[in-house]
């Protein structure tokens, strides 16, 4: 058994079963994922997933520095990259989203102890029957966003935040009856 919205395409198989829920701590790996989550904003995650290559292509391997320090030509050029999502404020978010990161961890602060440090570190745990009791928000989210946003960060509205933190393991929806539900997602 795996949760319902997973079986709409093989990509989203493997990403329910491999990747989402599992904890993840790693600045490079969460910037990663704000990423993917901005821009899937309007869009289904599956197309965003088919395009995760490219994006990890285009944008230095989600290395923060390497994008924090990309110039316009390559943001104009990632514009012309059909195997992105070519909307010309999500691709300059990434570079200034990576600025900020940089800005962070300069006054000796990461982007995985900010984002962690609204679930107090752990992961919370639901256990929704149906997918349709799994909200896309919730008070965290809303406070993790009105704090990115005052930091700067752009593509990182509540519902952006949620689904991050449901992707980064900070929340465990994986329906009560999903097979992924009770193992460590470690």
């Amino acid at each position: 058994m795996r949760c319902p919205w997973a079986e709409q395409s093989e990509i989203e198989r493997n990403w329910h079963d491999l990747e989402w829920g599992r904890i993840v701590r790693d600045d490079r790996h969460l910037f990663e994922l704000l990423t993917l989550k901005g821009a899937q904003a309007g869009l289904a995650w599956r197309t965003v997933l088919s395009k995760r290559d490219a994006y990890r292509e285009r944008f230095h391997d989600f290395d923060i520095a390497a994008v924090a320090a990309m110039g316009d030509d390559e943001l104009e050029q990632a514009m012309h990259d059909r195997g992105i999502i070519r909307h010309r404020l999500k691709v300059a978010s990434v570079r200034a989203n990576a600025r900020i990161v940089m800005a962070m961890a300069a006054n000796g602060e990461s982007l995985s102890s900010l984002l962690w440090s609204f679930t107090g570190g752990k992961t919370i745990v639901n256990a929704y029957a149906m997918q349709a009791e799994v909200p896309m928000r919730s008070p965290i989210s809303d406070a993790m966003s009105k704090e990115l946003q005052r930091r700067g960060f752009r593509y990182a509205g509540t519902a952006i935040c949620y689904s991050l933190m449901q992707s980064a393991g900070m929340v465990n929806d994986h329906l009560a009856s999903c097979d992924c539900h009770g193992r460590a997602l470690r």
